[in-house]
């Protein structure tokens, strides 16, 4: 899957918020590296059976854990102090959506796996491309990792079903619902902030021109 295959690209106001709130996303960042990382590891202990599965998994993880060290001294680096973040609604929404039985809910993990870094990797080129140094070196360099691991989840998947394309199609629209849908919270995987009230009140409306 390439970043093509996402249905619905990162909207501008999202990115416009990202760059200028950057010390929240790194932080945020910082989570997101700690879940992927958990993610991983939940599935090795979720299906022990799928021994070639759980090699790469740990070799993810791993990788995943590295990264949040490489986060947490950019954060150190660049003075930005500790606070503690709420998540947003993504990863809960997305999560409501894959199916409870097996070996159902086996493929919709891996699918929903490969769908969040999609997401990362796609919102990795576009800050990197705006944000400057050492940011954007280091979000570039983050870009390739995460394009690996999307191609991972997705060769896991092909070896649970075959046939996975027409549910990472479904899945990949509620992702799509997640990301257009407003958030209060401006988080690495939320929608856009709500939009400014305008002079007379009422909610500020983007130009159609």
């Amino acid at each position: 899957m390439n970043l093509a295959a996402l249905i619905s690209p990162t909207p501008p106001r999202w990115l416009d918020a990202a760059c200028e709130r950057w010390q929240e996303l790194l932080l945020d960042h910082a989570n997101c590296e700690k879940k992927a990382a958990s993610t991983a590891l939940a599935l090795i202990f979720a299906y022990p059976e799928c021994a070639a599965q759980n090699l790469a998994l740990a070799r993810l993880a791993r990788e995943e854990l590295r990264h949040f060290e490489q986060v947490t001294r950019m954060l150190e680096r660049l003075a930005v102090p500790f606070q503690r973040l709420s998540p947003s609604r993504y990863a809960a929404g997305l999560r409501a959506a894959l199916r409870t039985h097996e070996p159902q809910r086996r493929l919709d993990l891996l699918l929903s796996g490969a769908i969040i870094e999609a997401r990362s990797c796609e919102r990795f080129q576009l800050l990197a491309a705006r944000l400057p140094e050492p940011l954007g070196a280091f979000y570039a360099e983050l870009e390739r990792a995460e394009a690996r691991h999307t191609g991972l989840y997705l060769e896991l998947a092909a070896e649970a079903a075959s046939d996975f394309r027409p549910r990472l199609n479904e899945l990949l629209a509620v992702e799509a619902g997640l990301i257009e849908g407003e958030d209060l919270l401006l988080r690495f995987h939320s929608g856009p902030p709500p939009l400014p009230p305008a002079a007379d009140g009422s909610r500020g409306k983007v130009s159609s021109s």
